[in-house]
């Protein structure tokens, strides 16, 4: 027997800690994973073609529901992102993987193994690449369509805000007409949907989205309306963050502003002891008022619950 790691009084009150707070967790989030045979088999497809998805990465608690519906999120460019938001689970570091050049294709395979009708490209920020990784998006929508050509894809992009035109001062140099470049590239690929989430409203934007902007976020989707006015464009927030009912409608008026079509809210869940605390658990009733006073604004399609994520039930229209 290999002989047992003694645990020092501040691991086990770290895990103390975390088991209070799972335990506090209320009834309405927790769920079934789903059927092991389900997760299994994505779960053998993507690690033999070492390949990512954010259901797996985020633990998603949707990804059996998902996976049992032909959906899935994809995530591109590595499991290494370039910002530190303190909400995301993600790993983040100022040296992430090359990118893999059989990735886009082996996306597409994937698609086709799992006989996805309905997939979501998403990635970390990548504020290391020249382009941000537009080019990327765009390459892995062309390689999916070869071998699945009724197969829709959804897009989940970082705001493209960063890489070539940062000076070493981080002074924008022409940042902002990169940025509108970049969006383009990935709106010529003509994705089924174009989703940028802004994460929290414009007060709490500093705490946990470092390194993004609550008005450039808000800019992606004009700037993607401003190219293609067909494309339906999503955005999402989580709550719990300690944000109040008139910031989210706020944020929701704002969205709209920008001509977004879609919207999610969900409920932050915190991934461990490092990232921030769950301010307030928002009631399935709560979400169900905020769904509601969203289609009232105008919103096309609404996801609104405290399991709700960015993708849940993107392929389906309301």
């Amino acid at each position: 027997m290999s002989p047992q790691i003694p645990q020092t009084p501040t691991v086990k009150a770290v895990a103390a800690k975390m088991r209070g707070e799972i335990e506090a967790m209320p009834e309405w989030l927790r769920r079934p994973v789903g059927k092991a045979s389900e997760l299994s088999q994505v779960q053998k497809i993507i690690k033999q073609r070492q390949i990512h998805t954010i259901c797996e990465e985020g633990r998603c608690p949707n990804r059996g529901e998902c996976y049992a519906q032909k959906t899935a999120t994809f995530l591109l460019m590595g499991q290494t992102c370039t910002r530190a938001c303190a909400f995301c689970q993600v790993d983040k570091g100022h040296s992430p993987m090359p990118l893999d050049p059989e990735e886009p294709k082996k996306v597409a395979e994937a698609v086709q193994l799992l006989g996805l009708r309905y997939a979501v490209l998403t990635s970390v920020a990548r504020d290391d690449l020249p382009d941000g990784g537009a080019g990327w998006f765009a390459r892995t929508i062309a390689q999916i369509r070869v071998l699945n050509p009724h197969t829709e894809v959804e897009v989940l992009t970082p705001d493209f805000w960063g890489g070539t035109g940062r000076s070493s001062e981080g002074e924008n140099s022409g940042l902002d007409e990169l940025q509108r470049q970049r969006i383009r590239t990935v709106v010529e690929a003509k994705p089924a949907c174009y989703n940028h989430n802004i994460e929290t409203v414009r007060r709490l934007q500093g705490p946990v989205r470092r390194g993004a902007k609550y008005d450039r976020s808000i800019d992606v989707l004009r700037i993607v309306k401003q190219y293609d006015p067909t494309i339906p464009t999503k955005s999402g927030l989580m709550l719990g963050h300690g944000e109040t009912e008139a910031e989210i409608v706020e944020a929701m008026i704002d969205l709209r502003d920008a001509k977004c079509d879609r919207l999610t809210l969900g409920q932050y869940m915190r991934p461990s002891l490092e990232h921030l605390p769950v301010r307030k658990y928002w009631t399935p009733t709560e979400f169900d008022r905020f769904g509601s006073i969203a289609r009232e604004m105008g919103f096309e399609h609404v996801r609104s619950g405290p399991l709700v994520r960015s993708s849940y039930h993107a392929g389906e229209s309301d």
